[in-house]
């Protein structure tokens, strides 16, 4: 599947998404915290602080928070530049209060880790792996480099060298791996976020062509019956003015014309009016329905139909809901693209489900993502020979999801195989040896109700 707004799906567009705000008051949470913490150190338990310096660190702060609110907008976004930017002060302001207040002997230093937490979970891997390298150089320096913490009586206090080594790994660590999960969370989040949207756009647009269709069939049929008095009318002019050729020829046009106009609306109705009656259709034409854009393609498409255990031989009707029909178009338009010469549908009922099948002579799926089908943004670089025969398809794993989002929310339950080992060599294989994908329904959520309203036939006066 293809969508041409996918461009809005870029990385890059998540760049944006960090507002200035947001960071003004976490930091005023963070100026706050700190002057809590240098008052109760020197106040309560009165140990011999840098006072000063510990105060200049903390207004330095204040001056940024203040200058960011009068000089720019409430709702400024920061591009990644300037995020980054803005979390390289914070945490160069942090580790110079700490190198103040005992280096890593100070418990607070764990707080180095925020600034590239949130760096990891909205700004791109650049910008985190240099703050998590800044934030390690600041924990390093606090080894070697600080002021000593002195109680009230000048006595230095000083943490055992292995419980200092210690507290140093932890905090490296911690850099890294805190860093790594929130960015990994965030993609997650990112990526289910951006699927969905494009699965509520797909879902849209085929409900708006279904709408379309709908409209357009009602105005062929409603136009049918002053079309059929027109011609009616000049083929009576014809008769009558049979003598008079300089009306005769214009008579003639009206009647052309009044046939082109019923050849069009003949075209355009097809689809039938968008009724109740045509909201259900037998199994098999939803089946088609769904295919028929992929059918003309170079592949073989066959169609099974068979009823189950039990089963009455005539298929049932179902309803001809957008998210069926589009669903089903994604996931044989993937078996299409991937099959070698032959793709199967093939449909099965019961009186208490309904499963569709489909299936292809391709090389199945890669058996490294066959448990993440599904997934938004599954794929796998592939080698220049395998985009040659595949040209159409080099997409981001979205047509699946969306697929099998679409059907879920009917009531399918879908799975992903394949129909035999991808690792056997090719005289090896069966015929049907590619992928398999199975959904299925129970009767109650896609069969049409049997006493759906069919609308009333209306007089129309000419």
């Amino acid at each position: 599947m293809s969508l041409p707004t996918l461009g809005l799906f870029s990385r890059d567009n998540h760049s944006n998404w960090l507002r200035l705000r947001t960071l003004i008051l976490l930091r005023w949470v963070a100026i706050a915290g700190q002057i809590g913490a240098i008052t109760i150190a020197d106040r309560v338990y009165g140990m011999q602080l840098p006072l000063g310096l510990c105060y200049l660190a903390v207004g330095t702060s204040v001056i940024a928070n203040l200058f960011s609110i009068f000089v720019f907008p409430e709702n400024k976004r920061l591009s990644n530049l300037e995020a980054m930017l803005t979390l390289l002060f914070d945490l160069s302001q942090l580790a110079f209060l700490i190198l103040l207040t005992g280096g890593l002997n100070n418990p607070f230093a764990l707080l180095l880790l925020v600034p590239v937490t949130i760096s990891a979970s909205v700004l791109d891997l650049r910008t985190t792996i240099i703050l998590a390298a800044a934030a390690i150089f600041y924990a390093t320096l606090g080894v070697y480099s600080y002021l000593p913490l002195r109680l009230g009586d000048g006595t230095v206090l000083v943490v055992p060298r292995l419980f200092g080594f210690g507290f140093w790994m932890a905090i490296s660590i911690g850099v890294i791996f805190l860093a790594l999960y929130a960015r990994r969370v965030a993609m997650e989040v990112r990526s289910m976020s951006d699927a969905l949207l494009a699965t509520q756009m797909a879902l849209a647009r085929e409900q708006k062509l279904t709408d379309l269709g709908g409209v357009v069939a009602a105005a062929a049929h409603e136009l049918g019956t002053p079309l059929a008095t027109i011609k009616l009318v000049s083929t009576e002019l014809i008769d009558e003015l049979a003598d008079r050729p300089e009306l005769l020829e214009d008579a003639r046009l009206i009647g052309a014309q009044a046939d082109r106009c019923r050849d069009i609306l003949r075209g355009m109705g097809r689809a039938g009016k968008d009724d109740l009656q045509l909201r259900q259709a037998p199994l098999e034409t939803v089946i088609r329905e769904a295919a028929e854009p992929h059918l003309q393609r170079g592949k073989k498409v066959e169609f099974g139909l068979m009823p189950g255990a039990g089963a009455p031989d005539r298929q049932p009707n179902v309803l001809r809901r957008p998210e069926v029909i589009h669903g089903l178009r994604n996931l044989i338009q993937n078996a299409v693209d991937f099959a070698r010469t032959t793709v199967w549908i093939e449909a099965e009922w019961t009186a208490g489900r309904i499963l569709i099948r489909i299936m292809d002579d391709g090389d199945g799926f890669p058996p490294q993502v066959i448990g993440r089908i599904g997934d938004p943004f599954v794929r796998s670089r592939r080698s220049s020979p395998d985009l040659a025969t595949r040209r159409q398809y080099e997409g981001m794993g979205l047509g699946l999801f969306i697929a099998k989002t679409l059907l879920e929310r009917t009531g399918a339950d879908l799975t992903f195989a394949n129909a035999s080992d991808p690792f056997l060599s090719p005289d090896e294989r069966p015929e049907r040896s590619g992928a398999v994908v199975e959904a299925v329904w129970q009767a109650g959520d896609l069969v049409a109700p049997a006493d759906l309203a069919k609308g009333e036939n209306r007089r129309h006066e000419t």
